[in-house]
C-alpha cells in the first residue's frame, strides 16, 4: 500500500495535502505536480511511502531541479513509484543505460534452435546472436541498484532534519519529518 503527500511551505507555515499518483509516470510529472502546489515558488516536499518497505522525499524549490532521497533504493526499484525516483543521475548511470539493459535482457531470452547443440551455445560457436549473450555473472554489475539509502542526505537539513536523523528514519517517516518541519498539525488533516 502506498501513501503520498505534498507539503508546501507558505508565509504562514506549511500546507499539507494527500495526493494521487495515478497520472504520474516520470520524475518530470512529479515535479510538475509539486510546482502546481507551490505558493510563490516556495519549497514543496513530495513524500511517497510504501508501507514498511521504503519512503522517498522529493524537494522542489521553484524552478530548480528536484532533489531526491530514497530510504532503500533496492526496495524502491521493485515499485512503480520508486522507479520514478530512481533516475539515471541518482543511480550514477549513463542516461539510456536502462535501454541497454533491456536490450541485453532480450538477448538472454532468445530461444535456442531445436537442432541447436547445447555445447555450441555454451561456447558461443555457431549462432552469432548466441555469442553476443553476456556472461551471466551473479555479481552485481555497475547498473545494479544499491541496497539502502540513496540520494541527497542534506535534503532537509535547512528545514530542521539533519542528515543523521534522515538516515535513521524507517517506517512512518512522514510523522517525524513533519515534526521536524513544524507541520504535524497540518499533516494530521490529510492522514
Amino acid at each position: 500500500m502506498y501513501f503520498a503527500a505534498l507539503l508546501a511551505r507558505t508565509e504562514d507555515g506549511w500546507e499539507a495535502s494527500d495526493t494521487e499518483l495515478d497520472d504520474v509516470e516520470t520524475l518530470s510529472d512529479l515535479t510538475d505536480l509539486a510546482r502546481e502546489a507551490s505558493v510563490d515558488e516556495d519549497t514543496v516536499l513530495v513524500y511517497i511511502e510504501q508501507e514498511d518497505a521504503w519512503f522517498g522525499v522529493v524537494r522542489v524549490d521553484g524552478e530548480e531541479d528536484p532533489r531526491i532521497y530514497v530510504s532503500d533504493a533496492s526496495a524502491a526499484a521493485r515499485s512503480s513509484y520508486g522507479e520514478i525516483l530512481l533516475t539515471d543521475e541518482l543511480l550514477g548511470r549513463e542516461p539510456g543505460a536502462e535501454d541497454e539493459i533491456a536490450a541485453l535482457e532480450e538477448l538472454v531470452d532468445l530461444d535456442v534452435p531445436e537442432d541447436g547443440d547445447p555445447d555450441d551455445i555454451q561456447d558461443g560457436a555457431g549462432d552469432p546472436a548466441v555469442a553476443a549473450v553476456p556472461d551471466l555473472d551473479p555479481e552485481p554489475g555497475p547498473d545494479a541498484v544499491p541496497a539502502g539509502p540513496l540520494g541527497e542526505l542534506g535534503l532537509l537539513a535547512d528545514l530542521g532534519l539533519s542528515e543523521k536523523d534522515l538516515l535513521t528514519l524507517r517506517t512512518d517517516a512522514l510523522v517525524e519529518i513533519a515534526d521536524a518541519l513544524g507541520a504535524s498539525d497540518v499533516l494530521e488533516t490529510v492522514r
